[in-house]
Formats: structure tokens, C-alpha cells, sequence
């Protein structure tokens, strides 16, 4: 594959100067190691992950990019073990997880050790229980009292920036962006060791997208990892330690958020950067993008 010329320049914002340029040495959370996913069998089979091989420290936020179709929710199917890998390994939390059984990955779920943050926050959220029962039902089901649960609930929706009227209300009666962040607050109640957030703002209008980016970019000092996988690459740019560029189901590009903005290597990272408004003053031209969507079919 050829590369086109030089990087498009990213004047705009860049991350924060309290961003680690190298991961933790500690033991990783995730560790993904030459992940394959298959669809269908024999000859309608089709490949939607191949040969990723990804890592997450305690602590670190890792933004997983690409277009609609390049693989990013299947990855995080395959690492909550809803779809099978075909080839590969998962570790969360030290756990080998890739040949779980269902009754296993109940188990890890119900320890809460990872947590997932649907798009829809209505499919995280029981319509028919309010706020509390909603945050409670995770402590709860780990046999907490429900008096203990309630407190604990309580300054988790602070950190969330919600007021404690919206305990005694339904999903339903609360807007989307007041739901995302329940969804959120719902993710984190078990101090969970991973939290992974699947296009989680991209349905909420640009200021609720801002408070719940805000959010999660101040969840990095309470030392859960954290994936977010976006198609944005303007979204994640302000809050990821690292950023993984998933193209066609391949993992084409790995690095901390600064390179992988201002010196993009792979045509299509180059394509995401020149097409994010918010990482530019003065966005490429139709002729440059042109160019790297021909180098891509190369």
C-alpha cells in the first residue's frame, strides 16, 4: 500500500500535558492478542476482526476509532463474550476469558468486573425502575443491603452531575443526555476494574456530548480503565491516553493520542485527521482527501 504525501498538520486542540506518553508497566486489564472474528460458515463466511492484538493498563483510556463496519462493537463483543472468537486470546483482569462458558461469564458479570455503556442508554436502563432502583440493582444482586446500596448510589450521581431529585424517576422521564450519564453512573457502582462505552455520545446533541466527554476524561484519576469506541476521532482526542485506528477489521494504527493526531502513518488515520473540524483551523481540502481515500484502495 502506498502512503500519500506528508501528514495534514493538526493545529487545533491537542491532549493535555497531564497525559502519560507511555502505558503503565502494571499488569494489564485487557489484553487482546491476535483476536479473530468470523461470521457465517464455510464459504459465506466473512471476517470482521483479524490478527488484533491490543492492550489496556489500570488507569488508561484507549479510544478505538473507525468508520461504521470496521469492527469496533464486534471487538467489544468479543471481549464480554458476547460473539466467539475464532482465533486469539482475552484476558480481563488477568482471566482468560476466550472460551468462557455462559455460566462463567455470568459470574464475571455479576462480580462486575467489567461493565459496558450501551449507545441507546435505554438498553442499559430498566424502563419500568427508577433512577435508584436502576444504580441499586448492581449492589444489590452482590447482596448488599439495600440501605448500604442507596448511600453509595448517592455521590456516584454527583460525579455524574446529576441531582438527587432524578432518584425517584423513570428513564423514560428524564432527557437522553440524563440517561446517558445514569448509564454511566450504572457502570460504575461496582468499581469496576474496565469499563468499555460503545458510541456513547454520539446519539446526545453537543452540549450533552461535552458534559459526558468531560466526565469520562475526569474518571481517569479514579484508576478504572477505560475503552470508548467512537467513529469521531475528535470525540476521543481530548480524553484518550492512546487512540487504535480499526480499519476493515484490522488494527492499522496504535499510538499515544498526540502521535496518532499529529503524525498519522496509515492513509486512513490520515483521512480521520483531515476530516475532525475540531482538530483543525483550516480542515483539508477535497483534493487531499481524495487522495487518501485512493491511496486506501491500493
Amino acid at each position: 500500500m502506498t502512503h500519500p504525501g506528508s501528514a495534514p498538520r493538526a493545529d487545533g486542540p491537542e491532549p493535555q500535558d497531564t497525559r502519560r506518553d507511555d502505558p503503565s508497566p502494571a499488569r494489564p486489564v485487557l489484553a487482546i492478542t491476535g483476536l479473530d472474528v468470523h461470521y457465517g460458515l464455510r464459504r459465506r463466511r466473512r471476517k470482521v476482526l483479524h490478527d488484533v492484538t491490543l492492550s489496556v493498563a489500570p488507569g488508561e483510556t484507549v479510544g478505538i476509532v473507525g468508520e461504521t463496519g470496521s469492527g469496533k462493537s464486534t471487538l467489544a463483543r468479543a471481549v464480554l463474550g458476547l460473539v466467539r472468537a475464532s482465533a486469539g486470546t482475552v484476558t480481563v483482569a488477568g482471566e482468560d476469558v476466550t472460551g468462557h462458558s455462559e455460566a462463567k461469564w455470568r459470574r464475571l458479570r455479576r462480580r462486575g468486573t467489567v461493565q459496558y455503556v450501551f449507545q441507546d442508554p435505554l438498553r442499559s436502563l430498566d424502563p419500568d425502575l427508577t433512577v435508584a432502583d436502576s444504580l441499586a440493582e448492581p449492589l444489590l444482586l452482590r447482596g448488599v443491603p439495600r440501605g448500604e446500596a442507596l448511600a453509595r448510589i448517592r455521590p456516584l450521581l454527583e460525579r455524574v452531575r446529576l441531582p438527587g431529585e432524578l432518584l425517584d424517576r423513570l428513564p423514560g422521564e428524564i432527557s437522553g443526555g440524563q440517561r446517558q450519564r445514569v448509564a454511566v453512573a450504572r457502570a460504575l457502582v461496582t468499581e469496576p476494574e474496565l469499563v468499555i462505552l460503545d458510541e456513547p455520545v454520539s446519539a446526545l446533541d453537543s452540549a450533552n456530548r461535552v458534559q459526558v466527554l468531560q466526565i469520562l476524561k475526569e474518571l481517569r484519576t479514579t484508576g478504572v480503565a477505560i475503552v470508548l469506541i467512537s467513529h469521531d476521532l475528535g470525540s476521543v482526542a481530548g480524553i484518550a491516553d492512546r487512540i487504535a485506528v480499526l480499519y476493515r477489521g484490522e488494527l492499522v494504527e496504535t499510538g499515544t493520542a498526540r502521535d496518532v493526531i499529529r503524525r498519522p502513518r496509515h492513509p486512513y488515520t490520515r483521512l480521520l485527521v483531515s476530516s475532525a473540524p475540531t482538530l483543525h483551523t483550516a480542515p483539508a481540502d477535497r483534493a487531499e482527501r481524495a487522495a487518501l481515500r485512493a491511496a486506501l484502495t491500493t
